[in-house]
């Protein structure tokens, strides 16, 4: 198809489309000379990518290139490059170094695995801080709440990860692991295992918040008799 026919059935505009290209996220078409080229499903299926990124996750064009280099080439270690593209994804926090005292209390509170060194943690740190600055702390209560409502989700989602190159019943503590066997088995296959997570991670919590906010509204219309 043409760059005219691939903006028509993408939504993005002709000039959105040559910035891609000039920044090395889209593939180049299929030259047809000096000033033209061929483009196909999967150019489509990749600006659909990019755009998702771009419009639903609000990620900046360098976040893109990061997330987009990662599902084309993505470590021979899975649970590294997972590490890496959630790290791409905001919120952007630093992670300081060293421990992340509330954090680690936190997830050891539920059992969960603590690891200093992945992104998710310094996030939570750094939250945690903010909520605390605020003046509500986080209870155990609430947290026992919000983990008792978050680990099914999360077990639920690596679930359906792809190739099955993340087993949720692999290890002995309940929590999901690699199966290194499947995630090691090829590129396409680790591939499409940071495709789903990011997607899946960026895309899905919009839908997360917004749900959480109407159960608010439900619970609240319910006890006042709206």
């Amino acid at each position: 198809m043409r760059i005219s026919e691939l903006a028509r059935r993408s939504g993005v505009p002709v000039a959105t489309i040559k910035f891609y290209l000039r920044e090395g996220i889209l593939p180049t078409g299929a030259a047809r000379g000096a000033t033209q080229a061929d483009y196909d499903d999967d150019h489509l299926n990749r600006l659909r990518l990019i755009r998702s990124l771009a419009e639903l996750a609000a990620l900046p064009i360098a976040q893109i290139k990061t997330v987009l280099g990662l599902i084309d080439h993505p470590d021979a270690d899975l649970f590294t490059t997972l590490g890496k593209a959630i790290s791409a994804l905001p919120p952007y926090v630093e992670s300081g170094g060293g421990e992340h005292p509330r954090a680690r209390a936190a997830i050891e509170h539920l059992g969960w695995t603590y690891d200093e060194t992945f992104p998710a943690t310094w996030q939570l740190e750094r939250a945690l801080a903010a909520v605390e600055e605020a003046g509500i702390p986080l209870t155990d209560e609430r947290l026992d709440a919000y983990g008792a409502a978050l680990h099914p989700m999360a077990e639920y989602d690596v679930a359906g990860a792809p190739g099955g190159a993340i087993d949720a019943d692999a290890s002995a503590t309940g929590h999901p692991v690699i199966d290194r066997s499947a995630a090691e088995r090829s590129a396409a296959a680790r591939s499409a295992a940071v495709r789903y997570a990011v997607l899946g991670t960026a895309l899905y919590e919009p839908v997360v918040v917004a749900l959480r906010r109407l159960a608010h509204q439900d619970i609240a219309a319910r006890r006042l008799g709206a």
